[in-house]
């Protein structure tokens, strides 16, 4: 029997349960690792004796040995370490979550088998600037961008781009206000506001010329396998420059769209670039057909676009998995070192 580990948290959606339901059905045994519960409720322990390494995951009274997995779904690490400030002296917080997170991303690097993208890969992924210099090498066509903290240039980069520029975050970046999360959308600026971009010094953001949208496309990719739904956010005002502000309002109102061969290919060789084997994708096509890039998103959602199409997505993340479907890279996997006499 294979056995699958999923990197996730508690409060993750419906998809880990459908993923886990059909690794089930094919056989195979599932390994749930709620990182928001490690370490306060689960011990991880990795020990080298007698010339071999065992992996131990010790919780709720059971022993579970991770050395032996077949395959790694890293989803997500969410609230990693989550309720050490109860229990520790604010002085040695940082410190201890460093250790928390050096100790787990470190095992999963080490573990020598199958896994849909690595820690490492999918960090690298955090860099939207080499995303875009990756995409319009492999010849995808690209906003143009500044990504900057300096106000001066941001000024000329909007006064540059007449038909106007839109403002977002490199990151899943949110404001905390009494304990409720406001998340910061992409927003439209004009040369009329560029008098509030003077704080910019204490935090660079990325700059963009705005792209007249006919549809927004939504590609997500497991192994070879290529889902591309559309969306005309152009319906609702609110959703025009960020959909994302009206996602409940569009959940149903996503389209299966037939991607041209050609950006199909260049976006499995960006998936090649980074060797992995998931991805969810930003794309804009504009009035006269042209297709720009936005970004790649390591474990961007899904779910909602499952549903349209009865779990096909979520089954071919299972076959991935367990090399039932063509993987879209393969990774080289070292024999564990034995003892020798």
């Amino acid at each position: 029997m294979k056995k699958v580990l999923i990197i996730t948290h508690t409060r993750d959606n419906e998809c880990i349960e459908i993923v886990s339901e059909n690794l089930r059905r094919m056989g195979a045994e599932v390994i749930r690792f709620n990182v928001d519960l490690y370490p306060l409720e689960y011990s991880l322990s990795t020990c080298y004796q007698q010339g071999q390494w065992q992996i131990f995951l010790d919780r709720d009274g059971k022993r579970e040995t991770l050395h032996d997995v077949d395959a790694v779904w890293y989803r997500r690490s969410h609230n990693l370490g989550d309720g050490l400030n109860k229990v520790l002296e604010p002085e040695y917080l940082s410190s201890v979550h460093g250790e928390v997170r050096q100790t787990l991303f470190g095992m999963l690097e080490g573990l020598h088998c199958f896994q849909i993208g690595r820690f490492s890969q999918y960090r690298r992924l955090d860099s939207k600037e080499e995303q875009m210099k990756i995409a319009s090498g492999l010849g995808l066509k690209i906003p143009d961008t500044c990504i900057t903290n300096s106000p001066e240039e941001a000024r000329r980069f909007v006064q540059e781009h007449r038909n106007g520029a839109i403002v977002k975050m490199q990151s899943s970046f949110a404001i905390y206000r009494e304990g409720v999360e406001h998340v910061v959308f992409t927003n439209v600026i004009t040369e009329d506001n560029l008098d509030t971009v003077d704080t910019l010094q204490y935090c660079p953001m990325q700059f963009q010329e705005k792209i007249e949208k006919a549809r927004e496309l939504r590609i997500t990719i497991v192994g070879d396998a290529v889902y591309c739904f559309s969306v005309d956010s152009q319906k609702l005002d609110n959703a025009k420059v960020d959909w994302r502000r009206e996602g409940l309002e569009l959940l149903d109102q996503w389209d299966p769209y037939e991607l041209p061969e050609d950006i199909r290919e260049k976006l499995l060789r960006l998936m090649d670039v980074y060797q992995v084997n998931y991805g969810a994708i930003d794309i804009i096509v504009n009035p006269e057909g042209d297709y720009y890039f936005l970004e790649i998103n390591s474990a961007g959602e899904y779910f909602w676009l499952d549903r349209l199409i009865e779990g096909q997505i979520s089954e071919q993340i299972a076959k991935v998995l367990l090399g039932e479907a063509p993987r879209r890279f393969q990774p080289i996997v070292l024999a564990e070192p034995t003892l020798t006499a």
